[in-house]
Parts: C-alpha cells; sequence; structure tokens
C-alpha cells in the first residue's frame, strides 16, 4: 500500500520522528529511546515513513538504520504555498484599510 504524505505527518510522533532523522540516521532502537511507546509503535510509524516515501531504511548487519528523504514534503509545501499566498493578500489588504482609516 502506498501511503499519502498527507497521512503520514497528521501524526504527532511521526513528526517527530522525521525530526530527529532529518540531520543524521539512527537504527531502529536509537529512534525508540526518544519514545515512551512499544518498539512495535514505533515500527509500525517507520514503515508508514517509508511507504509515503519520507524514510529509507538500509540493513547494516543486524541493524536496520533510517534516514529521512524530505523531497516529498516538496508536495506538502506547493499545496500549503495557495494558503500563504491567499492569506496574505488578506492581510496586506487588511493593512492598507488600516492605513487609510486610522
Amino acid at each position: 500500500m502506498r501511503r499519502d504524505v498527507f497521512q503520514a505527518i497528521a501524526d504527532p510522533t511521526r513528526r517527530e520522528i522525521l525530526n530527529l532523522l532529518a540531520y543524521k540516521e539512527l537504527n531502529l532502537n536509537a529512534i525508540a529511546d526518544n519514545f515512551d511507546i512499544s518498539r512495535p509503535a514505533i515500527s509500525k510509524h517507520i514503515r508508514i515513513l517509508t511507504e509515503c516515501g519520507l524514510l529509507m531504511v538500509t540493513q547494516q548487519g543486524r541493524e536496520r538504520y533510517c534516514r529521512a528523504d524530505l523531497r516529498k514534503l516538496k508536495e506538502v509545501a506547493e499545496w500549503t504555498a495557495q494558503y500563504r499566498e491567499f492569506w496574505n493578500n488578506k492581510l496586506d489588504a487588511l493593512g492598507d484599510f488600516l492605513e487609510k482609516n486610522i
């Protein structure tokens, strides 16, 4: 099953996992050590992030290492850009209105 990147980042635990892996590669145990949830729960989050393309998992000996591949977040940035532009225009109009009427 191929998951949607929006579905993956909807969960705060998965967002925190991405934060942990944004600048360094960690094994599953090192990731799990940062959370108060079970190892199987962490594995499920890792699987979801991998299925949507935000994580890459590689086997090194007996260990599985995860690293973030944040290129898929461009899809989120592009989607939110339209709303950022909308609100920037609204706030600019409000600023203009307030300048003229104060």
